[in-house]
């Protein structure tokens, strides 16, 4: 801050000379300089590895709320798959034009099955299955319905934390990993709620 502050006065002083044509040219300079800057550093983070999300609805409520500004990290999951637990931002299959934020509750090749009691999970580590940890789960206030599915090499099951309000793959299906835009990497807005990585509870099994 206060370098900031120093080079403002600095630049005023220096303008402040009449005819000082050094002076102008330096500043159109410093113009060029970060036009540069916006053109190579910035607009290319914005494009591949940022972008700013805007949450609509209550479908991951208490998680995320209406309104809230995200920006999403597009760059994990080009080295790294998604994670059981993570939220994810990605591009809904019937509409690809529109973007929607879940949870992932089943990973690639794995069988889940949706019952009253939860969500059960049988992979290879777990072949007599396991029970679904969702402790960010609180407006699951109805039943959720049944449903027995597998599912393929490249596909995943999402779900909003907000069940009975949630469009997800209990509806339209698993989400192929190509639709996967990526995950939030930080909530700027409201400031109260400011947060890194917010919302991942990564699990183990």
């Amino acid at each position: 801050m206060d370098d900031l502050q120093e080079l403002s006065s600095e630049v005023l002083n220096k303008d402040a000379t009449p005819n000082n044509k050094g002076s102008r040219r330096s500043f159109f300079n410093e113009i060029i300089r970060l036009t540069i800057i916006i053109v190579v550093v910035v607009l290319p983070i914005r494009m591949f590895i940022a972008k700013p999300f805007l949450v609509s609805g209550s479908s991951m409520l208490p998680t995320f709320e209406n309104g809230e500004y995200l920006i999403i990290d597009e760059i994990s999951y080009r080295f790294e798959n998604p994670k059981r637990g993570e939220v994810i931002v990605f591009k809904y299959p019937e509409d690809k034009e529109r973007f929607l934020i879940k949870r992932i509750v089943a990973l690639p090749r794995e069988t889940l099955k949706i019952g009253p009691e939860g969500i059960f999970i049988i992979n290879s580590e777990n072949p007599k299955g396991f029970l679904l940890d969702e402790r960010y789960v609180t407006y699951d206030i109805v039943p959720i319905g049944t449903l027995t599915l597998t599912l393929k090499e490249d596909e995943y099951f999402v779900m909003g934390d907000n069940r009975p309000a949630s469009l997800d793959s209990r509806i339209w299906g698993p989400l192929s990993k190509d639709f996967i835009v990526g995950k939030p990497f930080v909530r700027l807005f409201p400031p109260q709620r400011l947060d890194f990585f917010p919302g991942q509870e990564v699990t183990e099994n």
